[in-house]
């Protein structure tokens, strides 16, 4: 009997192996759990007032939970990953760029997780901190291998004692501030713009958020897979930059860490950060190994262990660079997301041709350069670089296919009337 690739890294989810609203939750909460956000809170802590900082995250949060909404829409009405959506936009070979930017960044959150759980060890066990990451890297690979049932089981148990840590950590900090009072009149000594503070906020995530597909796509619903997203992202990315802000604005410290640390807080913190961590971890991995199998044509759990390798190996130097990181994934990442949104649902209206009967052009030049436009748009002109880089793509990718279908259009009609003529 032929083997099923149960992960389907290169065909549609069928309903049979659909999950209801509950595991598709847990699995997206394990995603937006994660340890990293509380360190970008700790940035925004130190650089805004504390009102300005729950502003920011709501509004950041909003437009996180819109892009990955729609997404979360597309993967369950199709069953498709983020890599195979883009074959429709980018064409085959095309979709080879954002498989290959998407996985390259998650391989990178690999490696940013796995330092982030490896120092605070060492701080307490003294054991070398390049010994700590392999073990970390090999372990955390170990159950990406398996996919979608170990990243809902982990999530399970991560997710409530992140909330409860995280909690605790909280009311320490309110309570070394003077209470809720000393908190809401917290003044930074050295203010951050609002602009560049969302971008912070809307950065840290947004490589994860283009890749909602690859979790939603196994949603038996469209709807419980919308809203399983947008309350996991309302819910796990709030708690995690309201976790770090606080303790960041307490202790002075950005990195959740340090402030675990200086608050009593590091043994069980190694414990419940490391669960944290490592469920974000396999989610990376997990899609990171989507990507590559889109290019390679190699089943995802053999694709997982290179990018564990990959991750492990550049975690320290990916720690170390963590805000260029970011900078990185803030330009480069949402033109990707945007251009499929706007194909599927402008100029698809919202249908697409079932995958299996699908013949893909190679390349769509014209999504290429709606990405490069996209990155243009982030780098050069003033405002929010994520949301110029969304805006930029998307009406970039529908303008040009127009302008361009309306030309061939007039093209045919003209030869059609040469050749009356004739």
């Amino acid at each position: 009997m032929k083997n099923i690739d149960t992960e389907f890294s290169l065909t549609a989810v069928p309903s049979s192996y659909r999950n209801g609203f509950w595991k598709t939750l847990v699995v997206m909460l394990g995603l937006t759990f994660f340890s990293a956000s509380m360190w970008s809170g700790g940035e925004l802590g130190q650089g805004l007032s504390f009102i300005q900082f729950i502003a920011i995250v709501l509004a950041g949060n909003l437009i996180l939970g819109a892009y990955t909404g729609l997404l979360a829409y597309m993967a369950a009405k199709t069953g498709l990953s983020t890599h195979l959506l883009a074959r429709y936009a980018f064409g085959e070979k095309g979709s080879y760029l954002a498989s290959f930017l998407l996985a390259f960044t998650q391989i990178g959150w690999f490696g940013v997780g796995t330092a982030m759980f490896a120092i605070p060890v060492q701080k307490v066990t003294g054991i070398d901190i390049y010994i700590l990451i392999g073990i970390a890297g090999i372990l955390m690979t170990f159950t990406a291998f398996f996919g979608m049932k170990a990243l809902a089981i982990i999530s399970f148990i991560a997710v409530p004692l992140i909330a409860l840590l995280g909690g605790t950590s909280v009311l320490k900090a309110t309570e070394s501030l003077g209470g809720v009072q000393g908190l809401l009149q917290y003044e930074p000594a050295e203010t951050m713009s609002l602009a560049v503070a969302l971008t912070i906020c809307i950065g840290s995530f947004i490589s994860a958020g283009t890749l909602t597909p690859d979790f939603t796509r196994f949603a038996r619903k469209k709807r419980s897979a919308v809203v399983a997203t947008v309350v996991a992202f309302f819910i796990g990315n709030t708690l995690m930059f309201l976790f770090g802000a606080v303790g960041s604005v307490a202790t002075g410290q950005a990195d959740i860490s340090e402030v675990m640390f200086m608050q009593n807080l590091i043994l069980p913190a190694i414990i419940v950060l490391g669960l944290n961590i490592w469920t974000t971890n396999d989610n990376a991995l997990y899609a990171s190994g989507l990507g590559l199998s889109n290019i390679t044509k190699i089943a995802k759990h053999k694709i997982v262990i290179f990018n564990g390798i990959i991750g492990t190996l550049g975690a320290m130097w990916l720690y170390n660079n963590f805000v260029g990181f970011l900078t990185i994934l803030g330009s480069a990442l949402p033109p990707i997301g945007a251009i499929l949104l706007a194909d599927f649902f402008i100029l698809r209206r919202g249908h697409y041709r079932a995958f299996h009967e699908m013949t893909f052009t190679a390349i769509n030049w014209i999504a290429l350069f709606s990405w490069g436009t996209g990155i243009a748009a982030a780098t050069l002109l003033p405002g929010i670089p994520p949301i110029n880089a969304l805006i930029g793509a998307a009406v970039t990718h529908v303008v040009v296919t127009k302008l361009v279908a309306s030309a061939k259009e007039k093209e045919v009609i003209l030869t059609n009337t040469e050749k009356v003529g004739q």
